[in-house]
């Protein structure tokens, strides 16, 4: 929802995750288990490829420097907890719900979080090649300083979304629906398709510009000289 005050428009900010880890335990088991139960415990340097932990429960976790190269984690759910230095390609996430969690310095392609909850949460840093966000819904989610190569939004539901220094390349918004969702920040924005699906965000005058010719496809309208 669009506020203003006075002559000015604003966007509500979107609500940060604070993530205070406990005191974590090393994981001592070998890689993950379907509906596991991982509750302050630490994964550190595994290489959990194509390891199945799908409907597993992460509260009060770290995932570091983790390979997830084709790991099932599909409908697993993140509370308060830190993914940082994660790496693969083909991680499945399908359906999974983040709360209250970060995504830090991740080099992840193809990962599917389609029909995925996420709110309350920072992806700060890194890069993701081919993220499949459709149907998915995100509050309170802000990407910082990260890569989003061919990131897919379709028919996705953002609210108090903020994109900071960010780039987005080739991003898909078909179908999806927008509240308070601030890209004035974003340092690169390409848009492939679904320039509809901007309806309910916020540009800055220069994106504006940019995407001019997007806009003009969408309408129908030529432009000559």
């Amino acid at each position: 929802m669009v506020r203003r005050t006075g002559k000015k428009t604003r966007v509500a900010a979107a609500r940060r995750p604070e993530v205070r880890l406990p005191p974590l335990r090393p994981h001592e088991g070998g890689g993950l288990e379907p509906d596991g139960d991982y509750d302050g415990v630490e994964l550190a340097g595994l290489d959990l490829s194509g390891g199945d932990g799908a409907g597993a429960l992460f509260l009060d976790c770290a995932l570091r420097d983790c390979v997830l190269e084709r790991t099932s984690l599909v409908r697993a759910r993140f509370v308060d907890s830190v993914l940082s230095g994660v790496r693969g390609v083909g991680t499945d996430l399908a359906g999974a719900a983040l709360r209250d969690s970060e995504i830090v310095d991740a080099r992840l392609g193809g990962v599917q979080l389609h029909g995925a909850a996420l709110e309350r949460v920072l992806v700060r840093g890194g890069k993701i090649d081919c993220l499949n966000l459709r149907d998915a819904r995100l509050t309170d989610v802000v990407f910082e300083g990260v890569v989003l190569s061919e990131p897919d939004f379709g028919a996705a539901r953002l609210e108090r979304v903020e994109f900071r220094e960010c780039v987005l390349r080739r991003a898909d918004f078909a179908g999806a629906r927008m509240r308070d969702v601030d890209l004035r920040r974003v340092s690169e924005l390409d848009v492939a398709g679904g320039v509809e699906g901007l309806s309910g965000a916020v540009i800055s005058t220069a994106q504006l510009m940019d995407l001019a010719p997007v806009f003009a496809a969408q309408l129908g309208v030529r432009v000559e000289d």
